[in-house]
C-alpha cells in the first residue's frame, strides 16, 4: 500500500505532471500502488500510474474505481473528474479534505462584494489583454474588447492555415459531424477546464462562484480557463485541422504544453494574484486537522476545548 503523504500544499500542485485522460479502464489499488487494467479476452493488463504527480485523472466512459484507490488519490490530493467520452463534458470532481479554507475565504469575501467582484474580474481581463486594465472600464466595455479580439483571433488562425468558412461550434448531439478545428478545440478547452478545475480544487477555492461567469458550479473554472485559451488551446486547434484523430491529438499536444510552459504553476500563481494582488505568497503551512472556531471580535477560537466558564452542576 502507498503510505500516506505529507500534507499536499501548493507546490506539489504546481510540479505535478498535470492530467490523466483514461477511458474503459478499472481503476484499483493493489499491493504496489494505484493501476489501470483492462480485460482483454480473459487477459488482465495493467499500467501503474504516478499518482503521487498527477494533479487531476479525467475518468471517460467505461471507467471504474474502487474504494481503496480513491482513498489512496485523496490523500494524495489527487483530484478525479468524471467526464464524458474524449474527456468532452465534465460531469463531477473529488476535492480533499487535506486542505485549509484560507484561499476559499479570500475568495467568498472578493465575490461577496460588488466592487471587489468587479475588481478581480477586471484583474482577469489585464490577464487576457497582457495589459492593465482601467478602474473606469466596466465589464461591458469589456466583453465587448474581448469579443472584437477572440474574432480576430480566429480570423487570423483560420488565414494562417488555410480554412475557409471557419465557425466556432460546439454540439454534443453532433459530434462527428463538427470540424476538426471543432472538435480539437471541444476536447483541448475540457481538458484545459480539468486542470484550471484541479488547481482551484488544490487552492482549497471553490469551483462555483465566478467573476465573470456565473450561476453554474463550474463559473470559475471558465473564468480561470479564458485566460490561457488563446494562448494555448485555440492556436493548437488551428493546426490540427488536418489531423485524423483531432481530439486525442488536442489532449497529447496539450500535454506537452502543460510541460513545456508550466502552465500548472502559472495557474497557481494567476489565482493568488487575482485575490492578493500585492502578497500573492501561498499562506503558512497548517495541521489541517486543527479546525479552529469563528468569532465576530475575536477571530479564530481554538476548537476541541470545552469553552464553558464552570463546570455543570451534574
Amino acid at each position: 500500500m502507498l503510505g500516506a503523504p505529507a500534507l499536499a500544499m501548493l507546490p506539489r500542485v504546481a510540479d505535478s505532471l498535470s492530467f490523466l485522460y483514461l477511458e474503459t479502464v478499472r481503476i484499483i489499488q493493489d499491493d504496489t500502488g494505484i493501476c489501470a487494467q483492462v480485460d482483454r479476452a480473459g487477459r488482465i493488463d495493467r499500467v501503474y500510474l504516478p499518482v503521487a504527480a498527477l494533479t487531476c485523472i479525467l475518468m471517460g466512459p467505461g471507467t471504474s474505481i474502487t474504494q481503496p484507490a480513491m482513498a489512496t488519490l485523496a490523500r494524495h490530493n489527487t483530484t478525479v473528474l468524471w467526464t464524458g467520452a474524449g474527456g468532452v463534458r465534465m460531469y463531477s470532481a473529488s476535492q480533499s479534505s487535506a486542505l485549509t479554507t484560507t484561499w476559499l475565504e479570500k475568495q467568498a469575501r472578493a465575490w461577496a462584494d460588488d466592487a471587489t467582484r468587479l475588481a478581480v474580474a477586471q484583474r482577469m481581463f489585464s490577464l487576457r489583454f497582457g495589459d492593465t486594465v482601467e478602474p473606469a472600464v466596466n465589464l461591458a466595455q469589456l466583453r465587448g474588447l474581448e469579443g472584437a479580439r477572440m474574432k480576430t483571433l480566429y480570423r487570423s488562425l483560420a488565414d494562417r492555415n488555410g480554412i475557409r468558412g471557419f465557425k466556432r461550434n460546439y454540439d454534443p448531439h453532433n459530434w462527428d459531424t463538427q470540424s476538426p478545428v471543432n472538435q480539437a478545440l471541444s476536447a483541448a478547452n475540457t481538458a484545459l477546464y480539468g486542470i484550471c478545475h484541479a488547481a482551484i480544487l488544490g487552492l482549497g477555492c471553490t469551483p462555483a462562484l465566478g467573476f465573470v461567469h456565473s450561476g453554474k458550479q463550474h463559473a470559475f473554472v471558465y473564468d480561470i480557463a479564458d485566460l490561457y485559451k488563446a494562448r494555448h488551446t485555440i492556436p493548437l486547434a488551428f493546426t490540427l485541422h488536418r489531423s485524423p484523430n483531432p481530439e486525442r491529438e488536442a489532449r497529447r499536444r496539450l500535454r506537452e504544453e502543460f510541460r513545456a510552459f508550466r502552465l500548472l504553476p502559472q495557474i497557481i500563481n494567476d489565482l493568488q494574484w487575482l485575490f492578493e494582488p500585492n502578497n500573492p505568497s501561498p499562506p503558512e503551512t497548517v495541521n489541517p486537522e486543527l479546525v479552529h472556531l469563528w468569532d465576530p471580535d475575536i477571530g479564530e477560537v481554538a476548537a476541541g476545548v470545552n469553552h464553558a466558564d464552570h463546570e455543570p452542576d451534574w
